[in-house]
């Protein structure tokens, strides 16, 4: 017999025979107190659909690649970059992540941020910002005081 197609939610936005797993290897890219876990995904669906969950005050890494993102905000509050611009989330909100575009998602320090995200299952690899990516990012306003890279003091 098969597992049932079924999973329940369980308290804290965490479900049935679904692995909370660490984001990202420590040291391979600059983030702060991100949790993942893959919802669906395999060759058969040909996508993935997760849920992030970014605690009080942390931040996913600065990151572009070539595939989009579909994401929902299902919990709290924070702000994103995406492109040029960093925009104020929270539930229920949407946000597309064009191919390419610089993007980041941070959780305001009193809650956390937890949001769907729909990617495809075969997809490029994060690049990260090298020194003159940061340098022309950090010339745009707004976006110098939100960008974390792991190379500042940010409390």
């Amino acid at each position: 017999m098969t597992d049932s197609p079924i999973r329940k939610a369980l308290p804290d936005f965490r479900w049935e025979r679904v692995e909370t797993l660490r984001y990202k290897a420590e040291g391979s890219a600059p983030f702060r107190d991100v949790t993942r876990q893959v919802l669906f995904g395999g060759d058969a669906m040909r996508c993935e659909w997760r849920y992030f969950e970014v605690a009080p005050g942390g931040y996913s890494t600065l990151e572009r690649h070539e595939h989009a993102h579909a994401v929902m905000i299902l919990r709290g509050h924070g702000a994103c970059l995406v492109g040029d611009r960093v925009h104020t989330v929270g539930e229920r909100d949407l946000v597309a992540v064009p191919p390419l575009a610089w993007h980041q998602f941070r959780a305001d320090p009193d809650a956390p941020l937890g949001f769907l995200c729909l990617v495809d299952t075969e997809r490029d690899r994060p690049q990260l910002p090298g020194p003159d990516d940061l340098a022309a990012l950090r010339r745009i306003p707004g976006v110098a005081d939100f960008i974390r890279t792991g190379d500042e003091t940010d409390g």
